[in-house]
């Protein structure tokens, strides 16, 4: 008779362990079937672009050779419809694309260098306009 109680206890405990391994388990589903959608594939390869500085540095200097080699294109053809022209321009833009996205950091400093200088002498120039209309 004691045999047979404690052979249904451990029967018991081993159902209960069961259970919570099988909840564990639906979980882990769940988890991983949530994580291989692809709108969350997207997300999380986002959020890890958006936290690695690295990269945001690479992408902005991207930006901005793209941007300064498009314009120095527009300048340089105008609305020349000559193709050796456009051929020009479309080397001239890819050149310095490849320029300024190498050497994005430097043209970030001086641009701020410069937007500081023209910001601080506007700043004076409406320093002394407001004190001469005083």
């Amino acid at each position: 008779m004691k045999k047979n109680d404690e052979l249904k206890e451990a029967i018991g405990l081993l159902k209960k362990k069961q259970a919570i391994e099988l909840r564990l388990l639906k979980e882990q589903v769940h988890t991983v079937h949530e994580s291989i959608k692809p709108m969350n594939i997207i997300k999380n390869a986002f959020h890890q672009v958006a936290a690695a500085p690295d990269i945001k540095n690479n992408i902005i200097g991207s930006i901005i050779g793209l941007a300064s080699g498009y314009v120095s294109k527009k300048i340089f053809i105008g609305g020349s419809h000559n193709p050796i022209t456009r051929i020009m321009g479309t080397l001239l833009q890819i050149g310095i694309t490849n320029v300024t996205a190498k050497n994005a950091d430097t043209i970030k400093s001086i641009g701020e260098k410069v937007a500081k200088f023209v910001f601080k002498k506007s700043d004076k120039d409406n320093l002394k306009n407001s004190i001469a209309n005083n």
